[in-house]
């Protein structure tokens, strides 16, 4: 039970700072679209590389150095970029959260969260790196409790995070906070842009 807990709270700490996969969860659950599909894959995502991480970290260890990184983290740019590119062609939208819905597919919200997800080199730094590492000494059932704690931690942060930006919509349903708040995606999704990019120089 110990490592229950200490998976928890371990996963929840690597979990709490605000990245892209978080605030694409925020957008969606203040839009209200497809917020179960997209808080489901997330955590089903992090269970999934959590695990990976835990009983595999051994046999990748010599190769989890520069060279998976620096290919993820330009994958993770190009992405970034369109995502910005598509974020300032929307600036001036009206974001109707109840017709917006209709003009959404369910396949295009899957595939951005898949994005989000697989191409954001820090959740695999965090989930199989970390997670992995930390618990490579660990016995096989410590290892399974460990994991299975930190993979609760995702499950209530991801939930938790879209449903409550769903209940928080009715405060945003208006085209000036929606321009604030999609402001200051652009500004923070830029940020986030560059500092990849820095880092990722400096692996060169």
């Amino acid at each position: 039970m110990e490592y229950l807990i200490l998976g928890f709270f371990t996963g929840l700490s690597i979990i709490l700072a605000i990245g892209a996969q978080n605030i694409f969860v925020i957008e969606q659950g203040l839009k209200k679209q497809y917020v179960f599909l997209v808080c489901f894959i997330c955590s089903i995502s992090d269970l999934l590389l959590i695990f990976l991480g835990i009983f595999l970290f051994h046999f990748f260890h010599q190769y989890f150095n520069i060279f998976l990184e620096l290919f993820l983290n330009i994958l993770l740019i190009i992405f970034l970029i369109y995502f910005v590119y598509s974020k300032i062609k929307s600036f001036q939208t009206i974001v109707n959260f109840n017709s917006d819905l209709n003009h959404t597919s369910r396949s295009d919200i899957f595939f951005k969260t898949l994005g989000f997800t697989y191409l954001n080199a820090h959740v695999y730094s965090d989930t199989v790196f970390f997670l992995g590492n930390f618990s490579k000494n660990f016995l096989i059932d410590e290892k399974i409790y460990f994991g299975l704690g930190a993979s609760i931690a995702s499950f209530l942060f991801f939930f938790g995070l879209g449903y409550l930006s769903s209940h928080l919509s009715r405060y945003a349903n208006s085209r000036k906070i929606w321009k604030y708040i999609n402001l200051f995606i652009i500004v923070f999704m830029s940020s986030l842009t560059i500092y990849i990019i820095k880092e990722t120089l400096n692996m060169l």
